[in-house]
């Protein structure tokens, strides 16, 4: 058995592209439109994992936007969460809240923190290797909201 994607349903293709791909850095691998289906299928690699993406080698994150649906997803958070390892925790929490991401439990521990996606989907970002030293203004950052 290989773990193969995740897919979470998006409410704004858009949104959701500028938020994992602008922001967080993700890359579109591949895309299918579903005309039969009334659906659309974007497919998003790490970009470590990228080149593996292509050969279906690597795991990825699968957004699904369903084209009349009217419903609001509001349930991102009773799944769990999406994981990702990050070379610095601190330099990506920086670049996430210039890019006007909220961190909402920032890396107090320089090991994990997590953010959420358009759709309220949680992400945990964390740390390569060892965690990295405590430093300001991370570890007497608040949570916000809820995460």
């Amino acid at each position: 058995m290989r773990f193969v994607h995740t897919m979470v349903r998006v409410t704004n293709i858009e949104d959701s592209l500028d938020f994992y791909c602008n922001k967080l850095g993700m890359i579109e691998t591949r895309r299918k439109d579903v005309p039969a289906g009334k659906f659309t299928l974007i497919f998003l690699a790490a970009p470590k994992d990228e080149a593996s993406a292509h050969a279906t080698n690597a795991p990825e994150l699968e957004l699904t936007y369903n084209w009349e649906s009217d419903e609001i997803y509001k349930t991102g958070r009773s799944w769990g969460h999406l994981a990702y390892r990050v070379e610095n925790i601190y330099e990506t929490c920086q670049k996430l809240m210039d890019k006007g991401v909220v961190i909402n439990r920032p890396p107090r521990d320089g090991a994990m923190a997590f953010i959420k996606s358009p759709d309220n989907v949680s992400i945990e970002l964390i740390q390569e290797g060892e965690a990295l030293p405590q430093a300001e203004p991370w570890a007497s950052m608040p949570n916000e909201g809820d995460w």
